[in-house]
């Protein structure tokens, strides 16, 4: 929808958005005419919200004369009106030095962008680790307990990655040499996605010379690093932050639905599509979420790419739709931004 404001309107409007994101509570137009920086009187004030009201962009939660955006409002809050601030240096320098002393695995990174994320924002932070499509360097099958191996994968860009496997619980330590120097021989200077199918069928059409306990080996790593390679891994903190704003059962039940939804390889999928098609920080407001349909939660989300400037994942924050927009856009998009860089 196209709404066109005159400047009173917006200020007005602008007034009652910004006393939403502070308390959530409905605001009047006498509160309204004490914030203004233009003067003007509280009849005035009252027929402009009426004509809000009117256009959809605000609405009367009880019959008291306060009145809340709507989600169509934020949205035209936040498309058209709103001026996005700059972090702080403390808060640069917070997620620079968490990020940087995450260590040296992917996961280590995105898992200490995620929770700085979510602490500085006071809602959930997720981040989507999607496929690294970089070549190999080595890999390496390495036994943790009975039942139970890892494998070890270092590409050529220095990245280290980790998965833990089943495998059989009597499996000779022998058979994980011969299921690394296979993998080995297959993969060290290609990715995963060229060569996954072809050692899939050579595997099955025992085209091979592998024991049955190697053959099952290599299979369930491939599979294992495969299923995240594909489909991405999901990493949520903070979702007790979400618990914050919480007034009603109602207000619970959408929650709830929320924490189910994250847990879904469907919203794996959507989040990879959305990183994928990006060119910079993502809002979705309310029902409009294309990832939950969910009234009530907004979501923040940007793109990281690495150093040949390929998208390879998405980070963000999901909250009330009564967040600090201006504050956390920015914050978005700065930990996107050092992610990336810092993968390389």
């Amino acid at each position: 929808m196209n709404f066109e404001l005159d400047v009173r309107s917006r200020e007005i409007f602008s007034k009652i958005v910004d006393s939403y994101v502070e308390t959530g509570e409905p605001v009047g137009s006498r509160t309204l005419a004490q914030r203004l920086n233009i003067s003007v009187s509280p009849a005035t004030i009252r027929n402009v919200m009426s004509d809000l009201e009117a256009m959809g962009l605000l609405f009367a939660p009880h019959t008291s004369a306060g009145r809340l955006p709507t989600e169509a409002g934020l949205r035209l809050f936040v498309d058209g009106i709103l001026e996005v601030g700059n972090l702080t240096d403390q808060e640069r320098q917070s997620i620079e030095g968490k990020c940087s002393d995450a260590g040296s695995t992917v996961e280590g990174l995105l898992s200490e962008a995620t929770t700085v994320l979510s602490g500085l924002s006071h809602c959930a932070g997720l981040v989507m680790a999607p496929k690294t499509e970089s070549p190999l360097r080595h890999i390496e099958l390495v036994s943790l307990s009975p039942g139970r191996g890892l494998v070890v994968m270092v590409t050529e860009s220095g990245v280290v990655e980790n998965r833990i496997i089943e495998i059989p619980a009597d499996i000779p330590p022998s058979a994980l040499v011969e299921a690394s120097n296979y993998l080995s021989a297959r993969l060290v200077g290609r990715t995963l996605s060229d060569t996954y199918e072809e050692i899939m069928q050579e595997l099955e059409s025992h085209r091979v010379q592998l024991d049955e306990l190697t053959t099952r080996v290599v299979a369930s790593g491939l599979a294992v690093w495969a299923g995240g390679e594909r489909n991405g891994s999901l990493i949520v903190k903070g979702q007790a932050n979400l618990l914050d704003d919480v007034n009603a059962a109602a207000d619970l039940e959408h929650i709830r639905s929320l924490f189910e939804a994250l847990e879904t390889k469907e919203t794996l999928l959507n989040l990879l599509s959305l990183a994928d098609t990006a060119e910079g920080v993502q809002i979705f407001i309310g029902s409009d979420n294309q990832l939950f349909g969910l009234a009530g939660c907004s979501l923040i989300v940007g793109p990281y790419r690495n150093s040949n400037q390929q998208i390879v994942g998405a980070i963000g924050v999901i909250g009330p739709t009564r967040m600090n927009y201006s504050r956390i856009i920015p914050m978005v998009d700065y930990t996107a931004d050092l992610v990336g860089r810092l993968i390389g």
